[in-house]
This record gives structure tokens, sequence and C-alpha cells, in this order.
């Protein structure tokens, strides 16, 4: 039954326009609305959507996002907000600059991309996931003019996401970059600082072969005389940067810089102590930072940075403030997946790191723990650089390949074969569970149990 359409007994009745408003306002349940889960099923699959399949569901072109805004009303024009770009680290910058202002008392969005386990991480205020019934509502009302523009599933998310800060009046949002940045369906704001943590090698298909066009590509989030900020100094790419913020008079600054973070000790089971340095000074101590992956550090550092900007243009986040926002960051906002420790004896980590500096980074982390054997749960997409994943991963662990449920997953079979020709040696698994669970039970409790190479493998485990 369609939404309008009555049963026949109802058509029999000569009063039958009377009866059909009765019926409409008596019975909606037995309209075809969506549920959440119809909703979701909707989305992923009516929707094109670059998490499943890849480069078909990439707009390189950010006309439908505006087109779909000013149906909106241009909600985006209604708040301010913080952009955050990079190849990697942008997630746990977004999160901390996020935490840190909650902590400070502002009513705070948070967009970032993708999800982990349920759609609505996406979009959050104060580190609560937007209600079901929001997502439904706007699905339900707009869905014709998605089709009618032809969203993609990131363009009508981002929709989504800024029509809700603005109805809910946060005071600011941090809104994170899907990918590249100059033609990202994000890049319609006007934030208070742009934030680009560094250049890496991925997603060349769209945004180029060389660090230099990436580069590019991500400083199309340089606004005119809206600050920009640099999380980490690359000599390849620093030019790029200065260039673009020269055009667009607006004034750049590098984090790593003028900002250091220092490790001073293990605090507790998951947390570790951090001294924050300004210029050599130190500005706090004894910071128990729970993200203790070493990368971290720089985005700490860059997080912090953005901070310092936002006091520039008019905000009030004392230390205190920063403080706190920096401690409870996983508890503010319920970061999830960077060098996550989800069991013990044996030890299992779960990282969603997945292009080469992402996985190189994971590596250095687990030079920095004991272990006696390593057992990697290892899966990957179709349109990553393999080969040079492949050749820095350590030869003497053992694997179990595994493809996540996605179609842009690569094959268990396939990627066993290439791991092969790199030294790599290890069992297909049917599943990213049958490969977590027959990696756990092959442990001891001194071994070492991780699960990675994409952030799909990492969500179907934790």
């Amino acid at each position: 039954m369609v939404r309008g359409e009555l049963p026949d007994i109802f058509l029999m009745q000569p009063v039958y326009i009377c009866m059909k408003k009765i019926y409409v306002s008596s019975f909606p349940e037995i309209f075809n609305h969506m549920n959440y889960t119809q909703t979701l099923e909707y989305l992923f699959n009516k929707l094109p959507m670059y998490q499943r399949i890849g480069g078909a569901a990439y707009k390189a072109d950010l006309s439908n996002t505006i087109e779909m805004c000013e149906l909106l009303g241009n909600p985006h024009k209604n708040f301010k907000s913080v952009h955050v770009a990079g190849t990697n680290g942008k997630g746990s910058t977004s999160h901390m600059v996020a935490s840190v202002l909650q902590e400070a008392g502002y009513k705070t969005g948070l967009y970032t991309s993708p999800h982990f386990k349920d759609f609505r991480e996406r979009i959050k205020i104060n580190g609560q996931v937007i209600p079901e019934k929001m997502v439904v509502d706007f699905v339900d009302k707009w869905k014709s003019d998605f089709e009618r523009i032809g969203l993609s599933f990131f363009e009508m998310t981002v929709d989504l996401a800024f029509i809700y800060f603005m109805l809910e009046k946060v005071d600011i949002a941090v809104i994170e970059v899907g990918l590249g940045g100059r033609l990202d369906s994000t890049n319609i704001i006007t934030p208070e600082v742009s934030v680009i943590t560094n250049i890496g090698m991925d997603h060349m298909s769209f945004l180029g072969d060389t660090l230099p066009e990436i580069a590019a590509e991500k400083a199309g989030i340089i606004k005119p005389n809206v600050p920009v900020l640099i999380g980490e100094t690359q000599g390849e790419v620093e030019h790029i940067f200065i260039e673009s913020a020269a055009v667009n008079n607006t004034p750049i600054s590098f984090a790593d810089q003028h900002y250091k973070v220092d490790i001073t000790g293990q605090a507790i089971e998951n947390s570790i102590w951090v001294d924050i340095l300004k210029d050599g000074k130190t500005q706090f101590k004894n910071v128990n930072f729970p993200l203790t992956g070493s990368y971290q550090l720089k985005n700490l550092a860059t997080a912090y940075a953005t901070i310092e900007e936002l006091n520039k243009r008019g905000f009030q986040i004392d230390s205190i403030h920063q403080k706190a926002g920096i401690e409870k960051v996983i508890q503010n906002t319920g970061f999830q997946g960077r060098w996550q420790v989800i069991g013990q004896e044996p030890t299992v980590i779960a990282d969603s790191g997945h292009n080469l500096d992402g996985i190189r980074q994971v590596l250095q982390n687990i030079q920095n723990i004991s272990f006696e054997q390593l057992h990697f749960v290892f899966g990957v997409v179709n349109d990553k650089a393999l080969g040079a994943i492949l050749e820095i991963l350590p030869k003497q662990a053992i694997y179990y390949f595994c493809k996540a449920d996605i179609p842009r997953g690569m094959d268990a079979g396939l990627l066993q074969l290439e791991a092969k020709k790199y030294g790599l040696s290890g069992n297909i698994c049917p599943s990213v569970q049958d490969a977590y669970q027959a990696a756990f039970e092959a442990s001891n409790k001194n071994d070492l149990v991780l699960i990675g190479g994409s952030t799909f493998v990492v969500a179907e485990v934790i």
C-alpha cells in the first residue's frame, strides 16, 4: 500500500473524501513510512555510496551539494565551524577539537566519516549521535529531491548534518573532510579556521599521483581571510600551502613548528602522561592522554594549535577546558578505531589505518610493545596501492586474510596471492569474524592480535 491509498472497504463508502481524511489522521501506521532500518537500507542501496562501491560514487563537483543546501535554506551559513582535511589524523584531530569545545561549554557539532557500526556516528552534538527520527524524517521528506538531483550517499549525509546542526543551534561544528578537499561536499562552508593535518599517498585516482598534486587538492579548503593551520611541515608540499594562503590573503601557520608533545610516562593501562609545549615552553604538564598511538602526538599538537586559533577568533577556551577536553576525548565524543585495545591475554588491538602512511604508523606502534607472536587479521579494499603496503608489512607475522562485507573489499584469496609475492603467509578466512576468531584461538596470552588494513575490517570487529 502506498501513501494515500485506502483499503477497498473505504473506497466503497459514499463519503470517501471524509473517510480519507479520517483514514490519514487515524491510521498512519498503515502507510508506507520507512522505519530507521528501512531508511538505512534505502540510503545504502539507492544512493551511490563510496564506502561500498568506490569511485563510481565519487562526485568531483560541488553542484549537487549546493543545490540541495539551497533547498534546505543554506543551513551551513547559520553556524560557525572548523574544517579539517588531511590524509591521516583528521578524524582524531576533529574529535579532540570537538571535545575541548564541548568542555568549554560550547554546543558542539561533529561531522566525521565513515562510521564503524551505526550511520549516526557520523553526526553528533556534544557526543550524542543524531536521533533516528531525524534521519528518518529527513530522508522521507527529501528523498525525491535526492534522486532528482542525483545525490551521492556522502552528499546526502553532509546535507543532513548541516540541517541538523542549524536546527539544533550549535555554537560551532567541527567538520571533517571526506575525500580530498577542493571538491569535497563539505567544502561549501566558510569556517573559523581551516586545518590540514598532513599529506600522504591515498586516493591517488582522484587526487593525483604525487604529494604536491594531493596537497593542491587538500589546499582547496583554504578560504580568503580564514586562517589555515597545517599540522606537519613536509618539505615537498610546504610551498603549496604557503602559496595558496598568499593567494587567499590569509595567515598560515604550521603546528609542528611551534607545538610539541612529549610522552613522560605510562599513566594507566590505556593512557599515557604527556606534556604539551609551545615554542619550547611547557603549557600543560601531566596530561592523561587516552589515545596511545604514537602518531596521536602529532594530532594532539595540531588540535591544541587549532584551539589557540579559535581563541584568537574570539572563543573563550581556558586551560582547564583544554586539558579536560583532551583527557576526556573518548568519553566526550565516542572516539574509536585508532589503536583501540579491545582485549587482553592475548592483547587485541584494532587500528583503522588503511593507507601507506597510516599502516606505517601502526607498524611503528607495534615496535613499542612486547609480544611473542603477531597475528594479523588483514583485509583491504580494491583501490589501495597494495604493493607498497604489502612491502612494509612484517614477514614474521601470521596473517588471516579476509574480505570486509562490502563490494569494494578485495577477495581474500587474491589478497593472499598478492601477499605471497612479498613473503607474507597466512590463511584465507571466509569472513572478518572468522579471521578474528581464528587469530584469537591460535594465540597464546603473550601474543598480539592486530586487526587492520581497512576501516571496514575494523568495523566488523569492534
